[in-house]
C-alpha cells in the first residue's frame, strides 16, 4: 500500500505545485469576490405573478406559469450551489497556500539538516585520520 503512494507522490511535479500555489488562492479569492457580491435571484415569491399580466383562463398560461415557478426555484438552488463551491474552492486555495508554505519551510529545514548532518560526518571522519 506504501509503494503505490510513493509511485503517486514521486509523480507530482512538486515545483509546479509549489511556483502555481499563489496563482491559485488569488484565482480563488477573485471567483469567490465575483460569486458572492452577485444578488440571488428573485424566486417564484418575489416576481410579479404571470396571472397579473396574462389571463389565466387559457391551460396553457398555466402551464407556463408553473414552469416559470420551477425554473425560478431551479435558478436560486444553482446559485446557492455555485456560492457553497466557490467557498469550497477558497477555502481548499487557502489550504493548498499553507500547505506549500509547509513544505517549503520543512524543505529548507531539511536542507540545514544535511549540512550538518555532512558537516558533522567530516569532523568525525577527520577525527579518525
Amino acid at each position: 500500500m506504501a509503494i503505490g503512494w510513493l509511485t503517486v507522490l514521486k509523480m507530482v511535479p512538486w515545483g509546479d505545485v509549489i511556483d502555481n500555489a499563489p496563482k491559485v488562492a488569488s484565482g480563488a479569492k477573485k471567483l469567490w469576490q465575483s460569486v458572492g457580491k452577485k444578488p440571488v435571484p428573485a424566486t417564484s415569491g418575489t416576481a410579479v405573478p404571470v396571472q397579473d399580466v396574462l389571463p389565466t383562463e387559457s391551460p396553457a398560461v398555466a402551464a407556463l406559469q408553473s414552469q416559470v415557478a420551477e425554473l425560478q426555484v431551479a435558478v436560486a438552488d444553482l446559485h446557492q450551489q455555485m456560492l457553497v463551491s466557490s467557498e469550497l474552492i477558497q477555502s481548499l486555495a487557502n489550504q493548498n497556500t499553507q500547505l506549500i508554505k509547509r513544505v517549503e519551510v520543512n524543505r529548507v529545514r531539511l536542507l540545514w539538516l544535511a549540512a550538518w548532518v555532512l558537516g558533522l560526518s567530516v569532523a568525525l571522519v577527520s577525527q579518525f585520520f
